[in-house]
């Protein structure tokens, strides 16, 4: 199914691995809520289950746990390319985490205890060191127009 979009939208869920589900807060800037559309590529199989997270935290990210200005969702994953959708998104700044949780088993599994075996993605394409990237290396803002962007899974093993 290479190349299949799937669109998806995120609503904000309860007790996810990388999310709390807390509703997003309004920024000071007062305007209408946007969207923002994120396509997923370079998944490598349709195995498991593909888990976002959209935060505002700086101090949480990018495990976004049970923190207030946080969406995500846990959605079937999709060889190829898949489409997610975060609607009402009040303007302010948001970093985006994803994991292709192969194994459905609700966290990022590693080898040796340091590298993952399973894909992730941040927005910005932000780089990853001896780590994930820092907030503001994933930071993106967002105002009252609808954005979108493309994220792309990467996998180390």
């Amino acid at each position: 199914m290479s190349g299949l979009a799937k669109r998806i939208a995120i609503l904000p869920v309860a007790a996810l691995a990388l999310g709390g589900g807390a509703p997003l807060p309004h920024s000071a800037t007062t305007g209408k809520a946007a969207k923002v559309v994120v396509t997923v590529t370079n998944l490598r199989n349709a195995d498991g289950v593909v888990l976002a997270c959209m935060t505002a935290s700086e101090k949480n990210f990018p495990k976004c746990r049970g923190v207030a200005g946080t969406k995500s969702s846990r959605v079937e994953a999709h060889e190829g390319r898949l489409t997610l959708t975060f609607e009402d998104v009040p303007p302010g700044n948001y970093a985006i985490a994803l994991l292709h949780d192969e194994n459905a088993n609700g966290k990022a599994d590693r080898a040796l205890g340091m590298m993952p075996r399973e894909g992730f993605g941040f927005s910005r394409d932000a780089p990853v060191r001896m780590g994930p990237p820092a907030f503001h290396d994933a930071e993106f803002g967002i105002g009252t127009q609808d954005r979108s962007m493309t994220i792309r899974m990467r996998y180390m093993l």
